[in-house]
C-alpha cells in the first residue's frame, strides 16, 4: 500500500488542506492519505488553538465523504513533545514493511528540516512530497546541505510554472517529489480572524466543520470553551 502522511494543527481543517490531499492522491498515486492532527502543545495561547479533541473531529467530518482519507489521533494520545520521527517510526511498525510512507509537507516547513529531530532517519523512512507555498522556491531545496548536489533544472521548471511534478534523487537512494499545485489562498489564520470579527467564511470551510465550529462556539473571542 502507498500511504499519504498529512500532518498538521488543522485548527482548523478546511478546503484547502482537502485539496492538498486530493492533489496528492491523484499525482503519485496513493491508496490512502492519513490525516495526522497535532496534539496539545504544553504551554499554548489561550484561543489560538482549539483543543485537541475538537480539531480531530472537525477532521473526522471533513472527510468523512472520502474513502481513501483516514485519520489517526496518535499524536493526540502521545503525552510530551512530539516529534515527526517517533510518528512516522510508530505508523511504519503498524503498517509493516509492504506500506511505502509518503510524508505530504509544504515547501516553507519542508526548508526546515534540518533543524528537526533525527532529520537524517526521516529521510530514510519516508519518502517526502514538498508541496509548493506562495512565495517560498523550490530552488532553495538545493541549498539545504542534505541535498547538497540536487539538479536545480526541474526546481527551476517548477518555480517557473513549467513544470508540475519533478522527483529529485538525494543521497540516501530515494527520491524527493516536489509538487507545483495550483494556489490556494484559504488559510486557517484568516479563517479564525473572520470568525472572532462575526465575518462571512465565504464557503473556505466544509459545511459540517463550519456548523461543528458555530455550535460549540470555536475561535470566537468571547468563548470560554478553549
Amino acid at each position: 500500500m502507498r500511504l499519504g502522511l498529512l500532518g498538521g494543527s488543522f485548527n482548523p481543517i478546511h478546503r484547502c488542506h482537502l485539496s492538498i490531499a486530493q492533489a496528492a492522491q491523484r499525482l503519485l498515486p496513493l491508496d490512502r492519505v492519513l490525516f495526522i492532527p497535532t496534539g496539545d502543545p504544553p504551554h499554548k495561547q489561550p484561543g489560538t488553538l482549539a483543543p485537541a479533541h475538537h480539531r480531530y473531529r472537525m477532521v473526522q467530518l471533513a472527510i468523512q465523504d472520502e474513502p481513501a482519507f483516514a485519520l489517526t489521533d496518535i499524536e493526540i494520545r502521545r503525552s510530551g513533545k512530539s516529534y515527526s520521527i517517533d510518528t512516522v517510526r510508530a505508523l511504519h511498525a503498524q503498517y509493516g514493511s509492504g506500506t511505502a510512507l509518503f510524508f505530504l509537507i509544504g515547501l516553507d516547513a519542508f526548508i526546515d528540516l534540518p533543524s528537526w529531530k533525527q532529520a537524517d532517519q526521516l529521510l530514510d523512512l519516508c519518502q517526502f512530497v514538498v508541496i509548493s507555498r506562495p512565495f517560498t522556491s523550490f530552488l532553495q531545496v538545493a541549498s539545504m546541505p542534505v541535498f547538497s548536489g540536487v539538479p536545480t533544472d526541474e526546481l527551476r521548471a517548477l518555480d517557473e510554472g513549467r513544470q508540475e511534478r519533478a522527483d529529485v534523487p538525494i543521497r540516501n537512494g530515494r527520491a524527493l517529489t516536489c509538487l507545483r499545485l495550483p494556489p490556494c489562498d484559504s488559510s486557517a489564520s484568516d479563517i479564525r480572524t473572520r470568525i472572532a470579527d462575526g465575518r462571512p467564511l465565504a464557503n473556505l470551510l466544509p459545511p459540517l466543520v463550519e456548523s461543528y465550529i458555530l455550535r460549540e462556539g470555536l475561535y470566537r473571542e468571547d468563548s470560554e470553551r478553549l
